[in-house]
């Protein structure tokens, strides 16, 4: 008889733990691709597990309901990825937001928008705004992407009129700041005008600068 102790298995579930996530991300890009390309009104929890490749349980699961799904395609749209960290706390938000050099905070911030953010959000928001009018779920989402962009620019222009070299007010920084980076621009002049991202973010960043800050700090 052998009488080696047995030896306990250690459970380890980080691999199960790294299926579910790349689960959750195959079904958060199906579901973003299709609300882009068919309209969120029209694409089913369904169609969203298909084109996943998982079961509509497995949707249900994940995210609880067709609302749910949206809000969190919309936090993957405008961080990039899955993680559950705001967007102002994410690191090169945080590089951008320690700048003191108020020309150069503007020069980091339009070049996100130019390579990153515009190519990322505005597909999905011009989609939803197409959605607004007949979707009640569509419209609340435009209402919440627009609330998180004051929200954001508040907070922007609050950091910046605690510096030097404002030459606005708070509220107009933030006003300002808020209506020219909401994607239009970037539609079109990038995507319409066929304008590269760095000539968009240059352009940008002097309007911005021309704008908002004194003419010794531009």
């Amino acid at each position: 008889m052998d009488m080696t102790p047995a030896v306990k298995r250690v459970y380890d579930s980080s691999r199960r733990k790294a299926q579910a996530a790349e689960t959750r991300r195959q079904i958060l890009k199906a579901a973003h691709d299709l609300f882009v390309s068919a309209g969120y009104g029209s694409t089913t929890m369904s169609e969203i597990a298909q084109a996943a490749g998982v079961s509509v349980e497995t949707v249900y699961g994940a995210f609880g309901s067709k609302l749910n799904l949206l809000k969190r395609v919309w936090d993957l749209t405008i961080g990039g990825d899955d993680d559950d960290i705001p967007f102002h706390e994410r690191p090169q938000v945080l590089e951008m937001r320690a700048e003191k050099n108020l020309a150069r905070r503007l020069e980091m911030y339009a070049s996100l928008i130019a390579h990153h953010l515009g190519p990322r959000t505005s597909p999905f928001v011009e989609a939803m705004r197409g959605a607004a009018s007949s979707e009640p779920q569509a419209r609340a989402m435009v209402e919440e992407m627009d609330r998180q962009r004051l929200e954001g620019m508040t907070l922007a222009a609050r950091e910046m009129a605690s510096g030097e070299g404002l030459a606005v007010s708070e509220q107009e920084a933030r006003d300002v700041l808020w209506a020219t980076n909401a994607g239009d621009l970037w539609r079109l002049l990038v995507q319409e005008q066929g304008w590269e991202p760095e000539r968009f973010a240059t352009w940008l960043a002097a309007l911005w600068k021309r704008m908002l800050l004194t003419s010794r700090h531009q």
